[in-house]
């Protein structure tokens, strides 16, 4: 029975491996499509890897018996099909049963990765009605076909596709010249002159269909007709693709697009002969930018040898694998600072060659165990880009449901950040872009009176600073009033007095759980639930969230979170008989101090530091250890800091620096702040991590 278990849920990884691929890429690609829409211009292309996509995604749910998904992505699928056959025109009623057949079919991908067993059957059944709605059949027009006036011969025109036919008639309808190109290959290397000239031919036009064609020499070529549209003159692209085998042909009369305001012209009779194009050889400037050759055909009788391998190199891998690796490489450094460490001891207590012997093999291991650690995590990282096209879904679903118009723009989309970091980033992200759109942009006729253009703007950006990243998100709508936030906080009885609260202390009370300055509750905002999410999210995986905002300019959210939180340095530390662990990322300098340095301004300890004040934090009262006796005559003050804030952190000692693995502490712990997770010494010791961002945060509150 174990066996079948563990067959089912091979089974239902590997599904998901490929559908949230393909899901992911649907959204993406439907969000073009409805940019398309608003410009009344389709790229047949983009639809037709969107047909491609729901097809997939059919095939793939109905391999592995997942019915529902497969019963409405079929039912997707047509819908694209009558686009692409244009039977349906693209416009923004449209647009909406698309949306919702996605969201309803990602929702169902997470339901089958969560295990869940909700079901959904009213949601899919009104889905699909949505969908047959659309699908009513096609007015017939009268008249005779367009495709009459081309003088296509019957068997090129019995050979079109569905398809192939209405993209000839949408060629056509937009004043595009419709031009045969005949052409002929060496069977040896057709596949790759087929591809290359197809390539160039889309780079001056629409490729409209390839037609395999009866030649002259059967034994050793293969002749394609090839319909293409364009509205370049024949000088402008014939020369791209010359060849001793080319012949190109121009069909029809050339159609001009109708003017506006102006009547349509009349339809120029058929040619009674197609106009033929000779392909004329031109001398070339050799400094112009002119496409590569095609290759030479083979010598006549030669084979060339075909191989059975895998064109990608990429092995997608479940990150759990990769989780389990590095908890391996890990115990290895583990393992590796006991043996540094009893090789010390040895040639200290009793020197020895077979000591000296066993330190230099110590050694060695390092090396090779950080070459391992910086290749596993090289594994796990991946670029911030993959997370913003989920925002950029997200933004222009929003953004139309508002009635807004709102561009997305990225910085730095190829920074690297740690797979399991960037999954945690996610939802965080998304409740800043929400509120951006819903509380920051303004409608367009507001931002029109404003002085505005009409179209706000969203800008992503991420870096690299130290060992942390950087990402903002920034937007340049109306700004967050600080005002009616004390007055909403007062109202809401969070706060008792806002007379002393400066403007940075109001900005943080938009984290307080159940705050809103919204009136009425809505699908985006309103409930009071989000920004606490942001912050607490943020703070699980040490890291802060800023904000700056200047009112009717916009504003923005600074996030500074580590690379990663697999395995990192740390400073060792103890306080109160206690031992806890620092991140090293997150340390700037320790000093050793008296009781004699340490002022008290407004009743908060702080040092003075070249010419700033900084803020301490007391270990023991932070945690609340009660100590036996009081702080020693001589301590450590680590300084720490993430992003532009800094804080001194009051310890008894510092005992050294290692390399460890940082374990979650697991759901019942979260609600303890300044803690990260826990790690193994390798000595049976087990230390707390310290989460310095957090610990920040509260100081920053407490005035600890």
């Amino acid at each position: 029975m174990s066996d079948l278990n563990a067959a089912a849920n091979k089974a239902v990884k590997d599904f998901l491996a490929e559908a949230e691929e393909i899901v992911d890429q649907l959204g993406s690609e439907l969000a073009d499509l409805a940019d398309m829409a608003d410009r009344s211009d389709l790229n047949p292309d983009l639809l037709n890897s969107i047909f491609r996509g729901a097809h997939s995604l059919k095939g793939l749910a109905g391999m592995f018996g997942f019915n529902d998904i497969c019963e409405l992505s079929h039912n997707m699928e047509n819908l694209l099909d009558w686009l692409r056959l244009g039977r349906l025109n693209l416009d923004q009623s449209l647009m909406p049963v698309l949306f919702q057949s996605h969201e309803l079919l990602t929702l169902l991908v997470r339901n089958v990765a969560e295990g869940g067993s909700a079901d959904q059957a009213e949601e899919i059944a009104a889905c699909i009605a949505s969908i047959n709605a659309c699908l009513a059949p096609p007015e017939k027009s009268g008249g005779g076909s367009p495709l009459s006036q081309l003088g296509l011969s019957e068997a090129m025109l019995g050979a079109l596709t569905e398809y192939e036919e209405h993209r000839l008639l949408e060629n056509l309808a937009k004043g595009r010249r419709i031009y045969s190109i005949h052409t002929s290959f060496k069977l040896t290397t057709f596949d790759q002159e087929l591809a290359q000239v197809s390539d160039l031919l889309k780079t001056y036009g629409e490729l409209i269909s390839t037609l395999p064609r009866v030649g002259g020499n059967m034994e050793t070529n293969i002749d394609f007709d090839i319909l293409f549209g364009t509205t370049l003159k024949p000088e402008e692209w014939v020369p791209m693709i010359e060849r001793d085998s080319v012949c190109v042909t121009a069909l029809g009369a050339f159609p001009s697009p109708p003017q506006a305001g102006l009547p349509e012209p009349p339809v120029s009779p058929p040619l009674q002969q197609p106009s033929r194009i000779p392909v004329v050889k031109h001398e070339r400037d050799a400094s112009a930018a002119i496409p590569p050759p095609l290759p030479s055909p083979a010598p006549a009788g030669a084979e060339e040898p075909q191989s059975a391998k895998s064109m990608s190199r990429t092995v997608r891998v479940d990150i759990g694998k990769l989780d389990e690796l590095m908890n391996i490489v890990g115990e290895l450094v583990l393992a590796h600072s006991s043996i540094s460490a009893i090789a010390t001891k040895m040639r200290t207590e009793a020197f020895s060659r077979i000591s000296i012997e066993l330190g230099k093999a110590a050694k060695g291991l390092g090396r090779r165990l950080t070459d391992l650690q910086k290749g596993v995590m090289e594994i796990r990282m991946i670029p911030v880009g993959q997370l913003y096209e989920k925002m950029s879904r997200i933004v222009r679903k929003i953004s139309r449901e508002q009635g807004k118009k709102v561009e997305l723009k990225f910085n730095g989309a190829d920074t690297e950040l740690d797979k399991l970091i960037v999954e945690d980033i996610s939802d965080p992200m998304m409740h800043i872009i929400r509120n951006a759109i819903d509380h920051g942009i303004e409608t367009p006729e507001l931002r029109e009176a404003l002085g505005k253009d009409e179209k706000g703007t969203i800008r992503i950006s991420s870096y690299q600073k130290g060992n942390h990243v950087v990402i903002e998100v920034e937007d340049d709508g109306g700004g967050i009033d600080i005002e009616r936030i004390k007055s909403k906080a007062l109202q809401k009885g969070l706060v008792q007095d806002v007379g002393d609260l400066s403007d940075k202390e109001a900005l943080d009370l938009i984290f307080m759980p159940g705050f809103s300055t919204n009136d009425e509750v809505s699908e985006v905002s309103g409930r009071g639930v989000g920004m606490d999410v942001v912050r607490n999210n943020i703070a699980a995986i040490s890291g802060m969230v800023d904000i700056e905002t200047v009112k009717g300019a916009g504003t923005r959210f600074i996030i500074t979170i580590p690379i990663t939180l697999a395995i990192i340095k740390v400073l060792i530390i103890s306080c109160s008989g206690r031992t806890y662990a620092i991140p090293v990322t997150s340390v700037l300098e320790s000093l050793l101090l008296t009781g004699k340095d340490i002022r008290t301004v407004e009743r908060k300890e702080v040092i003075q530091l070249r010419e700033t004040t900084l803020p301490l934090l007391s270990l023991d009262t932070f945690f609340g250890i009660d100590r036996r006796q009081g702080r020693p005559g001589e301590f450590y003050v680590v300084v720490v800091g993430v992003a532009e804030k800094r804080l001194g952190i009051v310890v008894d000692d510092l005992l050294g620096q290692q390399d460890i693995v940082i374990k979650s502490m697991g759901s019942a712990f979260r609600r303890f702040r300044g803690i990260s997770g826990a790690a193994d010494l390798g000595d049976q010791r087990t230390i707390l991590v310290l989460d310095v961002g957090g610990m920040i945060n509260e100081a920053m509150k407490s005035g600890n």
